[in-house]
């Protein structure tokens, strides 16, 4: 950081707070039962995406250039809600809302790195399910464990480049005057909206940001599946079109559980409450990690004899 605090020169001096303190959910009656319930959507998550990791690293026939994409979603979202809710929790449920500068720029980097990675997993399993229906015959030679291993570390390293950016012009903004956050986390919106001097370079990133992890993604699912649908006009029977939409349901319900939330929150933020806009987006940022590894064990058939076998050996072996 100190590399973007020294680029316009030395004369420049940033006001920068000891901390700042994370105000929402107020005037919520009773909101401590939503906070409990964030709790045990924690507990369900971690303990169901770490059995999906543990499936897949354990049964041979899951070691397959899709489940890699699986497993790095599952390991996103272990690591997303444990960087989240803990804090939220302590925040509101233990009344610990100063949080100090250098930790709420940290707090911000790691909640947008995983919410940021979601998204362009589900990118991934996208290019996937394209690849698998509509050019079968090419499927082991364009959808390698190589290939996908080399586009899971890309991401990565996108989502962590464009991050650092962001969280380095945060730190070339000066808080004169409040510091106070209007969310349940340090919400980067509300974060440079306290700044008092010049924040449009960090609005233009904001955008360019939005525009590359969230609607690029959104359309290029989309476009996706609109030509999954054209190549399945092609196939004779029916019962082969159904047996290939199956396939993708886990993948189209983990969308539509990712992207509704979030796109509602961003289309009609400005007419819905304050309150209603941070439980929706507190929502958006739990749920989908709970929800994901269920899906993908009830729609997946090859999870679900994954884990009969499994349950099978273990039985025999006492």
């Amino acid at each position: 950081m100190e590399l973007f605090n020294s680029a316009l020169g030395k004369n420049i001096t940033f006001v920068r707070p000891a901390y700042f303190i994370i105000r929402g959910f107020i005037g919520i009656p009773n909101v401590k039962y939503y906070f409990v319930f964030l709790c045990f959507l924690y507990i369900v998550s971690v303990l169901a995406n770490t059995a999906v990791m543990a499936v897949i690293c354990l049964a041979h026939n899951l070691r397959t250039p899709k489940y890699i994409i699986v497993f790095n979603l599952a390991f996103v979202d272990v690591f997303g809600n444990s960087a989240l809710v803990p804090k939220v929790l302590d925040v509101f449920l233990f009344n610990h809302p100063h949080i100090p500068y250098n930790d709420c720029l940290t707090f911000l980097f790691f909640c947008y790195a995983c919410l940021s990675m979601q998204a362009l997993n589900l990118v991934a399993l996208s290019y996937d399910r394209l690849i698998a229906i509509s050019f079968p015959l090419h499927y082991q030679v364009k959808v390698t464990h190589r290939f996908m291993l080399c586009v899971i570390a890309s991401f990565w390293l996108f989502v962590v480049t464009a991050l650092l950016i962001v969280v380095g012009l945060l730190t070339r903004l000066s808080f004169c005057q409040s510091v106070v956050i209007k969310s349940h986390f340090c919400d980067h919106g509300q974060l440079f909206r306290l700044a008092c001097n010049d924040v449009t370079p960090t609005f233009v990133v904001a955008l360019l940001l939005r525009v590359v992890i969230l609607w690029f993604p959104l359309i290029f699912i989309l476009c996706t599946y609109l030509y999954i649908g054209y190549a399945l006009t092609k196939v004779a029977t029916v019962q082969e079109r159904v047996k290939a939409l199956k396939t993708c349901t886990a993948h189209l319900s983990l969308v539509a559980v990712y992207f509704f939330p979030i796109l509602i929150t961003f289309i009609f933020g400005r007419n819905i409450h304050p309150n209603a806009r941070i439980i929706n987006l507190s929502l958006s940022s739990v749920l989908p990690p709970t929800l994901n590894p269920i899906i993908y064990v009830l729609q997946t058939q090859e999870i679900k004899e994954s884990v009969r076998k499994l349950l099978k050996i273990r039985i025999l072996r006492k």
